[in-house]
């Protein structure tokens, strides 16, 4: 078999893999808050989380195509072999990162992840002009901005809320924002599969092109279709130990607080799907989660653990280009 489809197959299945694992690492990031404050119970979040996230990754193709040619231009890799061996060096160091980081239950971004991962490969391979600046830049820019408008939008939703219902008795408000916690929990899941489905469809679709079985960034329905199936797989399984770290470790969430924050979290992710660029969930659903405690009380937020968090965002981006690099110099040896 030709060396080149080997390359591709293995990417495939990489990037299905890469969707497969961001499906139960970030189950926790949509489903958190309704499992914390018992709105849903923990299966039935879980199969909602799949079901939704499936139908979200069917419906848009816009952040598939940045991903696809926002870090590294496809249309410039004229070795096949090289821009293959780039997209599976980056898979196999954002697979990794995403493992460890789900293994000690800390929720990073896999959206950090794979960016970081692809301007790391192709660095090393290319040198810096491998990097689309433009596009690479307006990435790093969404991925940077999304959370600080999710804390702040998180806040003002509270704040409403808190003035909405201040003369409504506990009891009654909790029962309602449960029931309305099944909604923002589906819709939350919609646009997690809106957003972070895509970056698996852009890979394929980046290694399709780069070697040269594609001719544009268009997505084609199998890619679309195999990466909504692996993402709504992934997510099937759940992450137990995010859903603890976020649902619990950052505040104490109730009925009205997880609403608000799903709410809002919902409304920034489904905002920069709209205008075709990625962001972390996890970035934006803690940061709404945040938002909300400090519109309670800033002391309600554990800040200690939003610190870890912060810290581990940072981290990421740096960690899986080094890494990155690393796998790609060690692949190149052997082609």
């Amino acid at each position: 078999m030709d060396s080149l489809l080997v390359l591709t197959l293995l990417i495939v299945i990489f990037a299905l893999a890469f969707d497969f694992i961001n499906g139960f690492h970030d189950t926790a990031n949509t489903i958190a808050t309704s499992v914390s404050t018992r709105a849903l119970r923990p299966r039935v979040a879980i199969l909602l989380a799949a079901s939704m996230n499936f139908v979200g990754a069917l419906t848009f193709t816009g952040v598939a195509e940045t991903i696809g040619k926002g870090i590294i231009n496809p249309f410039t890799l004229n070795d096949g072999a090289v821009g293959s061996v780039i997209v599976l060096a980056a898979l196999t160091s954002a697979i990794i990162w995403n493992l460890i980081t789900w293994l000690f239950g800390i929720p990073s971004s896999s959206s950090h992840a794979i960016v970081g991962s692809l301007a790391g490969a192709g660095i090393a391979a290319l040198g810096f002009n491998a990097l689309n600046y433009a596009g690479f830049i307006g990435i790093i820019e969404a991925l940077l901005i999304s959370p600080v408008a999710a804390l702040a939008i998180g806040f003002c939703i509270m704040k409403l809320f808190m003035m909405i219902f201040k003369n409504s008795g506990l009891s009654k408000t909790n029962r309602g924002f449960r029931i309305f916690q099944i909604f923002t929990a589906a819709l939350q899941s919609f646009t997690h599969g809106t957003n972070d489905a895509q970056k698996a469809m852009g890979i394929i679709t980046l290694a399709l092109v780069a070697a040269h079985y594609h001719t544009s960034m268009e997505i084609p329905m199998w890619v679309r279709f195999a990466s909504a199936v692996a993402m709504a797989t992934g997510t099937s399984i759940g992450g137990w130990k995010i859903i603890k770290t976020v649902g619990t470790g950052i505040m104490k969430i109730r009925p009205v607080s997880g609403a608000a924050a799903d709410l809002s979290s919902a409304g920034i992710i489904f905002g920069f799907t709209f205008l075709h660029l990625p962001v972390s969930s996890t970035h934006v659903i803690s940061s709404s989660i945040m938002g909300v405690g400090s519109a309670e009380r800033v002391k309600n937020v554990n800040w200690g653990m939003a610190i870890n968090i912060v810290i581990t965002w940072i981290i990421t981006l740096p960690i899986t280009a080094l890494l990155a690099a690393i796998i790609y110099k060690t692949l190149a040896m052997f082609m």
